[in-house]
């Protein structure tokens, strides 16, 4: 097993549950600031602690508002770039409270190993089908 991998997984694990939980602050260390957030429809750059909170903020009020019960990823693989750098993509399928999906797409996470710990510095977001298999797959 890849040394990494352990600690990408418990990384992963802890931002599943920020997010299951809407915890900002658990959410927050699992970044690094500044970051860069991509959807298909826009680009954020989070510069700071209140930018990052406002941001989450809204995306948890639409988690929320669609009543989403739970999150899967449905296949997840990273690729090590360098000694502290780490490209991984994650397929995730948000689901609602009658079981279906709500959404669902591919997100590649770049990953910076810093002050001890891997942190997000960037998140693009895409369409599923444009989901790509890395080096190493991971368990989340």
């Amino acid at each position: 097993m890849n040394s990494i991998q352990p600690e990408l997984e418990q990384l992963f694990q802890r931002y599943l549950k920020a997010f299951d939980q809407q915890n900002i602050a658990a959410t927050q260390q699992c970044y690094q600031l500044p970051c860069t957030l991509h959807t298909p429809d826009k680009v954020l750059l989070i510069e700071d602690d209140s930018a990052f909170e406002r941001e989450f903020l809204d995306i948890f009020t639409v988690l929320s508002q669609a009543k989403i019960t739970r999150f899967i990823a449905l296949k997840a693989s990273f690729s090590e770039l360098s000694d502290n750098l780490i490209l991984a993509c994650v397929d995730w399928q948000f689901i609602g409270p009658n079981d279906e999906v709500f959404t669902d797409f591919s997100a590649f996470y770049h990953l910076a190993f810093n002050a001890g710990q891997w942190q997000i510095f960037n998140v693009v977001s895409q369409e599923l089908n444009q989901s790509v298999e890395l080096n190493t797959p991971f368990d989340i």
